[in-house]
């Protein structure tokens, strides 16, 4: 079993809601750590156009990060039923880095994409004025953490693909989130980043057992 299966998987004397719980903490403590450098200027414009003090601001924070807490707790269940067949089934296991791969090259092709770059903008867009009430704020931070998932769509996929518990992974796609967002231009560095995952993705595709074994039957 790959270390992108182990992720989904139960420890010894787990029960599967216990499982679930300790993914979606692992999930959350990943997502902090990866979307905070961005979010930072997103919850500063915020301040400054509700002009409340840190607790709303806190407050649109949670709601931010309630979001990405909903897709790690959608992202169990398939991950978890999907690493379980790959234990009973060696054909289906061989077929997963392959289909992988694929992952990772539609979800560069998706960051070279006009919907792509207005994503973008609408995460760089100065909010109007606000009141500065718990409500609105929480509000707020649910509707960045929104935008936010439909702007990194590719990146949580490719994340996805390769395994959630990868480091080098989580620092890339940390790396390349934050600098699109950051970076004046930052619809360039999508591209750029697009087109690295496309030339990633099929490198790991030309290295899976699916196609060495299709190859090797046309010798």
């Amino acid at each position: 079993m790959n270390g992108m299966s182990m992720a989904w998987m139960r420890m010894p004397g787990q029960t599967w809601p216990e499982a679930a719980a300790m993914f979606v903490g692992m999930w959350d403590a990943m997502m902090v750590a990866m979307m905070l450098p961005s979010l930072v200027p997103m919850l500063s414009r915020y301040r400054k156009a509700a002009g409340g003090g840190p607790g709303l601001t806190a407050l649109a924070a949670a709601g931010y990060f309630f979001v990405w807490t909903l897709v790690g707790m959608a992202a169990f269940p398939p991950g978890a039923a999907l690493a379980a067949l790959e234990m009973q089934e060696p054909r289906l296991a061989r077929a997963v880095p392959f289909a992988a791969a694929a992952v990772v090259v539609l979800a560069g092709v998706l960051q070279l994409t006009a919907w792509k770059a207005r994503q973008l903008d609408c995460c760089r867009e100065t909010p109007g004025p606000l009141p500065a009430n718990a409500r609105t704020a929480w509000r707020h931070g649910v509707r960045l953490g929104l935008a936010c998932i439909r702007c990194c769509a590719g990146p949580t996929a490719v994340l996805l693909a390769i395994g959630v518990m990868d480091l080098r992974a989580m620092a890339v796609v940390t790396a390349a989130i934050t600098a699109e967002r950051l970076t004046p231009a930052g619809a360039r560095v999508a591209q750029m980043s697009g087109v690295a995952a496309v030339g990633a993705g099929l490198f790991m595709m030309a290295h899976t057992s699916p196609l060495i074994d299709l190859i090797g039957r046309f010798r």
